[in-house]
């Protein structure tokens, strides 16, 4: 909805704009051991949920977003519910934190996002919150807060599984999933390496190298 959309694009700006102290992972991180299609990236770091409902609830209320977090979602249900379904990549918190969010007549949405230096993007958690049972819903993730060192061994985890499936595409970018699913992340191939090219998005399990899925990408 053109709401969310909006929340999205903001919170991109102002991931710059709030921080949030913790430690950051080296840059340079890789799997220490050679990309086959049995090496495992997830075993680089041990997925983890370092905010609880307190810190989780003093984010919404710095928000540094015009607007901020509407005062109904602004409570302790709604924090720890929030923060029970936030996974960074090491455990660590993230170098910067940003929440916003917003109410339309019956529903609330509330993205939260944060990046660390030295990771491949940042994370984006979207929820929907309903302000009169103060049900939270976790409806999409697009996590990219891994090592950015990790790029090439996926690429190549996937080449050896794929074969000459990839020969014509550039691989672009790649998402991990939280637990349960760690381990496991969505590569995106295009042709020439452009975002909005024709290619190919592949759920690569780095704990077998295998393929689960493969998904068109138009």
């Amino acid at each position: 909805m053109p709401m969310r959309r909006l929340l999205t694009s903001g919170l991109v700006i102002a991931l710059g704009l709030t921080a949030c102290a913790g430690p950051g992972p080296d840059a340079t991180a890789s799997l220490g051991q050679p990309a086959t299609a049995t090496a495992d990236p997830s075993t680089a770091a041990a997925a983890g949920q370092p905010y609880d409902g307190a810190a989780m609830l003093a984010a919404m209320r710095d928000s540094a977003r015009p607007g901020g977090v509407p005062a109904e979602m602004e409570t302790n249900a709604v924090a720890a519910d929030v923060a029970g379904q936030v996974w960074t990549w090491d455990g660590q918190p993230w170098d910067t934190l940003s929440v916003g969010g917003a109410c339309g007549p019956a529903e609330c949405d509330l993205d939260v996002a944060g990046s660390t230096e030295g990771m491949a993007g940042a994370d984006l958690y979207t929820f929907t919150v309903d302000p009169a049972g103060g049900d939270v819903t976790l409806q999409s993730t697009d996590l990219h807060g891994y090592p950015a060192a990790l790029d090439a061994e996926l690429d190549e985890m996937a080449r050896v599984e794929a074969g000459d499936e990839l020969d014509d595409l550039a691989f672009v970018s790649a998402r991990w999933l939280p637990p349960p699913d760690q381990g496991r992340f969505w590569l995106a191939y295009r042709t020439g390496g452009e975002e909005g090219a024709p290619g190919l998005d592949l759920l690569l399990d780095t704990t077998t190298g295998a393929i689960l899925e493969r998904a068109t990408a138009r």
